[in-house]
């Protein structure tokens, strides 16, 4: 039987119409991929040479089959698992299969509901002061303040006192270039040849390994200090390996540190960044979480428990991350051919799902454009959570979705209860690299008088 006929995809996307869009996909893919769904339907496909197929979706039967349903024939595409490894290493993020499983179940319990909750105290401290030089009353450019921070609360949350600000710069600026460049990897992949002649993949390599040098000594220095300090750094120093009751080496603790702070600090100022434009644009909406925070600080002073009770804050943060979810595509590839959503597909096809359309499909949302709290209440939230992604699902779902939530819940209330917010500007413009980055997003803070 021809492959034609064994192997049967979704509506075909022309070769010759994604090389004319070629350009601008590069640029911005979400105005495409919202074009092609409206033509093709909630999953398209392509085909590129004589045998390799892609599968772009919106679907949430395929996100429920390759994330959950049968996620052990669907490991990480070579995007994630070859160019992010080469600068991030071998951490949760990167690696696949029976290694992936053995790092998941050793570092999971220092993430486990009642250690975030030693870290709370810590993560509001630090929020306090960040935001102690919030510039009042002219609007500023919100993700380079939300960006400073996150990265803070994640590395005083990782490193409670044992980081210098120096160390703790260097580290930002090393994440951000290797990162930027990565990009123009990925995105520009006709020009590899120029990046290894010109020496910027060396640059960038050398780069990455200073990184490496500087959490190092962070974590040989605690560990000949033997000093017991409540962070994230002695959580998982303390963790086994079910079969060996081994730690984890220093080699392997520096990569997952290196996960923790990319995936913790960007997509956690995406998220504060996009919600607080949000607010800024719905006045009565800001209204209704400065209430809430007020009638709850007027029931308890213990952080955990005020953190338990923002109910309505919590449906505004995931109200946000429907309409721009920060991880905002992922992508598998099967390792067996298989069946998903009805078609034969052969393995090793590459299957994009993205959420950010996902999030705004017709099928599952009413009004999809619309920015409505109300959905991530009561009766409502039922539904809602069966289409929503904000942290990836299945095994492999954001292992810091818990320290992300209590992180932007304490910045907005923090935030709310002190100033009124208000937006500059109607639309929000966006990057979708990596993460969806918001660009030029601005607001004005102005001291509230109660």
């Amino acid at each position: 039987m021809s492959e034609n006929r064994k192997y049967n995809y979704p509506v075909r996307l022309s070769i010759l119409r994604f090389l004319l869009d070629a350009e601008g996909v590069r640029r911005n893919p979400i105005p495409f991929h919202k074009r092609y769904f409206d033509q093709f339907g909630d999953s398209f496909s392509l085909k590129i040479g004589s045998s390799k197929h892609i599968i772009l979706s919106r679907d949430n039967e395929v996100a429920q089959y390759i994330l959950q349903k049968n996620q052990k024939n669907y490991h990480k595409s070579k995007f994630q698992s070859v160019y992010l490894s080469k600068y991030l290493g071998k951490g949760l993020l990167t690696v696949d299969g029976d290694f992936w499983l053995k790092q998941r179940r050793l570092i999971q319990p220092a993430f486990h509901k009642q250690k975030m909750n030693q870290l709370v105290e810590n993560m509001n401290a630090t929020i306090t002061s960040e935001l102690g030089s919030l510039v009042e009353e002219k609007p500023i450019d919100l993700f380079p303040v939300m960006s400073q921070l996150a990265f803070n609360v994640v590395a005083k949350s990782l490193f409670q006192l044992s980081i210098s600000d120096e160390k703790l710069n260097r580290i930002k600026y090393i994440i951000e270039e290797v990162q930027n460049f990565l990009i123009k990897e990925i995105r520009l992949p006709h020009k590899s040849w120029w990046f290894s002649l010109s020496g910027q993949v060396k640059k960038h390599l050398e780069l990455a390994e200073e990184n490496n040098q500087i959490i190092q000594e962070i974590i040989e220095d605690r560990m000949t200090s033997k000093e017991e300090i409540n962070d994230l750094l002695n959580m998982l120093l303390e963790t086994r390996y079910e079969d060996t009751g081994e730690g984890m080496s220093v080699r392997q603790l520096v990569d997952e540190i290196k996960v923790l702070f990319i995936a913790g600090h960007e997509t956690t100022a995406n998220a504060l960044t996009f919600t607080l434009h949000l607010l800024g644009r719905n006045p009565e909406v800001q209204q209704k979480v400065f209430d809430e925070i007020v009638e709850i600080q007027t029931q308890t002073n213990d952080i955990v428990e005020q953190l338990q009770k923002m109910t309505y804050t919590n449906a505004v943060l995931n109200e946000s991350m429907r309409l721009y979810p920060p991880a905002w595509i992922t992508d598998r590839q099967n390792v067996t051919d298989d069946t998903l959503a009805g078609f034969h597909i052969k393995k090793e096809t590459l299957i994009g799902v993205s959420f950010y359309e996902l999030h705004r499909n017709p099928k599952y949302w009413e009004n999809p454009e619309e920015f409505n709290p109300e959905r991530f209440l009561g009766e409502q939230k039922k539904q809602s959570m069966q289409y929503f992604y904000p942290f990836g699902a299945g095994p492999r779902m954001c292992i810091g979705s818990g320290f992300a939530i209590y992180e932007m819940c304490l910045t907005i209330s923090q935030i709310v209860k002190k100033y009124e917010i208000k937006s500059t500007a109607e639309t929000i413009q966006f990057n979708p690299l990596i993460t969806l980055k918001p660009v030029g997003v601005e607001v004005l803070f102005s001291k509230r008088w109660q």
